[in-house]
């Protein structure tokens, strides 16, 4: 533990941070390449995408070459978040389904792997479905939990999600900017995976959301993954550290404002960068005239440990 505030030990549901978790027996077992899929196909499958024609198009590509429809996606339907392209479903009627679903992405992964594993993929939801089982023992792994600790609930898009401390979260987002302590061939799986969300930031998430801005602002150094009710994880690659921050109330208004500031603090990131995370780092409030009338403001101090201390002298 090198920063901290508030309680690093409170077990918290990753939500779509465990994402690149989720993805990860796909990739190390060879069912990635066995499909040919593409980085940005991966990076599809660690998103929690807009809905936009980049993430729809890709995610029927990959549906048709691994023998599915999105009738087979199990993730459930909501529009786009990108309002636009909902606007543009609404203009031409085209109907809204679930490869809009921010999840289709993880969903068509995990439907791939149960291809490959052989397993019934009408089943894929289920814990006890051998892909479920596989991300468990993934995420125990990483985070260093025993199965029988890790906390189970059902996520928005249906599947099984996880509740471990949030210093273990953290603790795995480091292992993912800095594969050690795994097995080679798990480091170059958890490697890859990190490598396409940071080449393909736009499709981890979309236009003018945070996980886009954050890896684009310093291309290849910062690792970021949003997940809901204001959890936002994150590594920063040149130093093999991960971050995880949990807003009480469970709004992302807080949570990525935080995160901005967290790298500040910590005095990691060059200054260039967290100056193209201004917009983000203090965001303003406007009325429906269009007038600024306020703004969000971080305001915390993390506590720096002596091993911090000790490293970062």
């Amino acid at each position: 533990m090198l920063w901290s505030l508030g309680d690093p030990d409170r077990v918290t549901y990753a939500r779509s941070a465990a994402k690149p978790m989720q993805a990860l027996p796909l990739v190390e077992s060879g069912a990635a390449d066995a499909f040919d899929m593409t980085d940005e196909e991966i990076a599809l499958c660690c998103a929690s995408h807009s809905g936009e024609e980049m993430h729809v198009e890709r995610v029927s590509a990959l549906l048709a070459r691994l023998g599915f429809t999105e009738t087979d996606l199990q993730c459930g339907v909501h529009a786009p978040y990108r309002s636009q392209a909902y606007e543009q479903l609404l203009q031409t009627g085209s109907p809204v389904t679930a490869i809009h679903n921010n999840c289709s992405g993880k969903h068509a992964g995990m439907l791939a792997m149960a291809k490959f594993l052989g397993a019934d993929p009408a089943g894929y939801l289920d814990l006890n479905h051998p892909v479920q089982q596989q991300i468990l023992a993934v995420v125990s792994e990483l985070c260093e939990v025993p199965v029988g600790d890790i906390a189970i609930g059902v996520d928005g898009c249906g599947v099984p999600v996880f509740g471990v401390p949030l210093a273990r979260l953290a603790m795995a987002y480091a292992r993912f900017t800095r594969p050690v302590g795994v097995s080679s061939q798990r480091a170059e799986a958890m490697s890859r995976i990190a490598q396409a969300m940071m080449r393909y930031p736009e499709l981890v998430a979309g236009t003018d959301r945070f996980c886009t801005t954050l890896m684009g602002s310093h291309p290849g150094h910062l690792l970021g993954k949003t997940g809901a009710e204001g959890v936002y994880c994150a590594g920063l690659v040149d130093y093999g550290i991960g971050l995880c921050v949990k807003v009480d109330d469970g709004n992302s208004r807080a949570s990525e404002p935080s995160v901005v500031e967290t790298l500040l603090q910590t005095g990691l990131v060059p200054a260039n960068v967290l100056e193209r995370l201004q917009a983000v780092h203090h965001p303003v409030t406007r009325n429906h005239q269009g007038t600024v009338v306020g703004r969000l403001e971080p305001v915390f101090q993390l506590v720096k440990s002596s091993d911090a201390r000790n490293v970062f002298q």
